[in-house]
């Protein structure tokens, strides 16, 4: 009997087992496709940097663990650093499942650095009113990298630029003389064109007519492997990029650094000017770290930073000195500081030279701090023409009650909630109205005042 009952023990400790591997198995793991074809999907949308090629190489990976028939990304870009692009390119080019880039949707593009990644899929798509192409490295107000930094420079940036572009179109059989025209000469086509040059492959709407259309298709991938595409029917499965990977792709934006580093230097400089406040200092320092992170994914220059530094403090400083000119100073070198901010010659760094800080934020943010410090520059100079209220000094012209008879020679009074020693060259009767005439050390000097 006790066998049989420890049987059933085990059984039922069995099958809790089993209820509860199931829940949290619901809970923890991904769900499965609802079919067994399935397109694995992500995007990138905005700058190529640390995090967008990390979140894209990652994608390629979890295709292929995940058993995906394809990779699908979605690619609007103004272009980026050009490590990060090297890293996503060598991502797609070394994957054993098949990338589909398509360029879209209408308005988007694939720009300077988005041309490497469009031309390292095994099969690209446009979406119509999109572009591709520009992909020469400009320098910081968009002139040519020659003008910048001299002609050895800008053969040595070209030459490697233009060797990486038509190695990853040779290798993928689209055209390489175009690939290369892309980096020389800033070529740019538009979606149909770009079919007709054999840069991408098709032109479609929505990726599901994307996908319908490149269904069949035989393409190779890594190991010489050839496969054949069965795209129409899929389940499309979006990737999703880890927390990290979102959060410095979200920093690497030239308006957020801006204004992440005026934040920074505000708060430290009010800490300093102002020890013990210690809020001010807490958040300009976290300012300051995600700003230094933002700007490890950008080419930032130092220069503009001090410029930025230097503005805050004049216009700090314009609250203790109220002329105008510090302030008005402090606002010329936020909106230089600003203009300068993001390098784009740089020689790992392929941008449109439209990437910048626009001017819808940078001279808002300027203004802003301008008008603020007016205003409180403002009320400064309408307190000092108050009265003094504090010390000494704030308590001549303030009215009491004489508490017993002063004279000459002493006595007291209650002024401002307080019992002072008082004196008066007129006798003061107990009980009557006093003013305070002058103060010396503890003693007042007092009369009567004058109903």
């Amino acid at each position: 009997m006790w066998k049989h009952v420890d049987r059933m023990r085990w059984r039922h400790h069995v099958l809790w087992g089993w209820l509860l591997a199931f829940l949290f198995a619901g809970f923890v793991a991904p769900a499965a496709p609802a079919s067994s074809s399935f397109v694995a999907r992500c995007e990138l949308e905005g700058v190529v940097d640390a995090g967008s090629g990390a979140y894209l190489a990652d994608c390629v990976k979890r295709a292929e663990e995940g058993g995906a028939t394809a990779l699908l990304v979605r690619l609007d870009t103004p272009g980026g650093s050009l490590e990060a692009t090297r890293t996503v390119v060598r991502a797609f080019l070394g994957a054993r499942v098949p990338v589909l880039v398509w360029v879209g949707p209408s308005g988007a593009r694939a720009g300077s650095a988005g041309v490497f990644i469009a031309l390292a899929s095994n099969v690209a798509g446009m979406a119509p009113g999109t572009n591709i192409g520009a992909a020469h490295p400009v320098g910081p107000g968009g002139e040519d990298v020659e003008q910048v930094g001299g002609g050895q420079l800008a053969r040595k940036v070209e030459n490697d630029a233009v060797a990486f572009a038509e190695g990853i179109a040779r290798q993928r059989g689209r055209n390489p003389e175009w690939a290369a025209a892309a980096v020389r000469d800033s070529a740019s086509v538009p979606a149909d064109r770009a079919v007709e040059l054999r840069v991408v492959e098709l032109v479609a709407p929505t990726e599901a007519a994307f996908l319908a259309a490149v269904d069949g298709r035989r393409v190779e991938v890594a190991g010489g492997d050839t496969v054949t595409l069965a795209t129409r029917d899929a389940q499309v499965v979006p990737l999703e990029p880890g927390l990290s990977q979102q959060v410095v792709h979200a920093l690497a934006q030239p308006s957020i650094i801006y204004l992440l580093f005026l934040i920074a230097a505000l708060g430290l400089v009010v800490e300093l000017s102002h020890p013990g406040a210690v809020a001010p200092g807490l958040i300009g320092g976290v300012a300051l770290v995600l700003a230094l992170m933002a700007s490890a994914t950008l080419p930032v220059r130092s220069g503009a930073l001090v410029l930025m530094l230097v503005g805050v403090g004049l216009i700090l400083a314009e609250l203790f000195v109220t002329s105008g000119l510090l302030g008005a100073a402090g606002v010329g070198l936020l909106i230089l500081g600003g203009v300068f901010l993001v390098d784009r010659f740089e020689p790992g760094w392929f941008v449109e030279p439209s990437f910048r800080l626009s001017w819808g934020v940078l001279l808002p943010t300027a203004l802003v701090f301008a008008g603020s410090a007016a205003f409180i520059a403002y009320r400064s100079a309408q307190t000092r023409k108050l009265p003094q209220r504090g010390g000494d000094a704030g308590l001549v012209g303030e009215a009491g009650t004489a508490l017993g008879p002063v004279t000459p020679s002493g006595g007291e009074v209650f002024v401002h909630g307080e019992r002072w020693r008082a004196v008066s060259f007129t006798p003061i009767r107990e009980g009557a109205r006093v003013v305070v005439r002058a103060v010396e050390g503890l003693t007042l000097t007092v009369a009567e005042s004058m109903p």
